[in-house]
């Protein structure tokens, strides 16, 4: 599975557990805050001032 922009980071986690680790690396600390349940990688990561498109593709790599 490929995870898109438009994936909340819950349906990423819930996908892969492994996932929590890439996100942690990141600074998002707070995997089961109620954001986390609508906020898509895309706006995670805008939220955050991370490149969404290497988020994406570390959180790719965890299922590769």
């Amino acid at each position: 599975m490929q995870f898109t922009m438009d994936m909340t980071v819950a349906q990423v986690l819930r996908a892969n557990p492994k996932t929590a680790d890439v996100f942690r690396s990141y600074g998002m600390h707070c995997l089961s805050c109620p954001g986390a349940t609508g906020e898509t990688i895309g706006q995670a990561a805008m939220v955050h001032g991370y490149d969404a498109d290497k988020l994406l593709s570390d959180l790719n790599s965890v299922n590769e």
